[in-house]
C-alpha cells in the first residue's frame, strides 16, 4: 500500500499532517503519539520577534467547533531555531515552518532567517484573522498576495506553501495569484471569522471581540473551496478544515487535496492523527485501493 504523496517537491511518507497552531512545537503530543508516523508537522506560527498574543479569553467553544483569537503567541523565530527545531529534527517527519509578518519586509526577513535552517518547507501565513497587522490583510487581495509571495519566493529556495484565508470573495483567484507568484503548494482553509456574545455580561466573550471558527462546522466550506480551487490551479493543495476522521480525509482527497492537516480535533483527542492513519489504511484495504493518488480529485471526473 502506497500512502506517500508529493506536494510538488515536498515528499511525505503519508498524507497526514497537523495544522499550525493546533500542535504547538509537538513536544506535548510526543507523549501520546509517535511523531515519526506523521507525514509532516506544521509548527506554531512564527514571527520575527516573540509575541504574547491577544488578551484573554482567547478560546470559546461552539456547538460544532471552537473560536480562537490567540493572536500568534510564540517565542519568535530565533528561539524556535535554537530550542525547538533540534527536538523536531530528531524525528523522521517533514518540518513545515509557518511564518507571519506585520509587513512584507518582515515576511522577507523571517524567510531569509528560516531558510538557513533544516526546515523542509515554509508555510507563508497570509490568512490569520486574529492579528491587527499583517496576517489576513495580505491574503484578501490578489495583487497583495502576488506581491508578498513573489518577494518571499525571491528570498528562498525552500519549498514554499501559501496558506489561504476563506474570508474572501473568491478564493480561487487568490490561489491562482499565489501560484503565478511562485508558490509550490497551497494550504487551505484557515479559520472563518466569527464571534460569540456572553448573554450574562451582554458583551463579546473573546478578548479580541472576534476570532477564527474552526472544527467540524467549517468542513463543508473547506471541501467546497478545495473543490473549486483544484480546478483552477496546477500546484497541489494541502487541505484542512474540520477533519476528524478517515472519512473526512477521503472526502478532502476526492475534492482535490493532495494531503491533509488535522487541526482542532487534536485538542479533544491527542491520538486522533494515529487513529485516522490506521483507519485510512483499513479503508484502502477494504476498497481494494493500492494508493491514495488513485482517488486524488476523483470527485471531478
Amino acid at each position: 500500500m502506497d500512502l506517500s504523496v508529493d506536494l510538488n517537491g515536498l515528499k511525505l511518507k503519508n498524507p497526514i499532517t497537523v495544522a499550525s497552531g493546533t500542535f504547538g512545537f509537538a513536544r506535548e503530543y510526543s507523549e501520546f503519539i509517535d511523531l515519526n508516523d506523521l507525514g509532516a508537522i506544521s509548527v506554531k506560527g512564527l514571527t520575527l520577534k516573540p509575541r504574547i498574543g491577544n488578551d484573554a479569553p482567547r478560546v470559546a467553544e461552539t456547538p460544532m467547533g471552537m473560536l480562537n483569537c490567540v493572536g500568534l503567541q510564540n517565542p519568535g523565530v530565533y528561539k524556535f531555531i535554537e530550542e525547538e527545531l533540534p527536538f523536531l529534527k530528531e524525528y523522521d517527519t517533514k518540518i513545515i515552518a509557518n511564518i507571519n509578518g506585520n509587513t512584507i519586509e518582515e515576511y522577507e526577513e523571517i524567510t531569509e532567517i528560516i531558510s538557513n535552517t533544516e526546515v523542509d518547507s515554509i508555510e507563508l501565513n497570509i490568512s490569520c484573522p486574529n492579528v491587527k497587522c499583517g496576517g489576513m490583510a495580505f491574503g484578501t487581495d490578489p495583487l497583495m498576495v502576488s506581491e508578498v509571495v513573489r518577494k518571499v519566493r525571491n528570498k528562498t529556495k525552500k519549498h514554499l506553501i501559501v496558506k489561504l484565508s476563506p474570508n474572501v470573495k473568491n478564493i480561487t483567484e487568490i490561489a491562482l495569484a499565489a501560484e503565478i507568484a511562485g508558490a509550490d503548494c497551497i494550504s487551505m482553509i484557515n479559520t472563518i471569522s466569527g464571534m460569540k456574545i456572553d448573554i450574562k455580561t451582554m458583551k463579546p466573550l473573546l478578548g479580541n471581540i472576534s476570532g477564527g471558527l474552526s472544527g467540524p462546522a467549517v468542513k463543508p466550506v473547506a471541501v467546497k473551496m478545495i473543490y473549486d480551487t483544484y480546478k483552477m490551479i496546477k500546484i497541489p493543495i494541502l487541505g484542512m478544515g474540520g477533519i476528524s476522521s478517515e472519512k473526512d480525509v477521503i472526502e478532502f482527497i476526492l475534492a482535490g487535496a493532495k494531503a491533509v492537516a488535522i487541526g482542532t480535533a487534536n485538542f479533544t483527542n491527542p491520538y486522533i492523527t494515529k487513529e485516522i492513519l490506521e483507519n485510512l489504511k483499513k479503508y484502502l484495504q477494504e476498497n481494494n485501493l493500492t494508493s491514495l493518488n488513485s482517488i486524488w480529485g476523483k470527485a471531478h471526473y
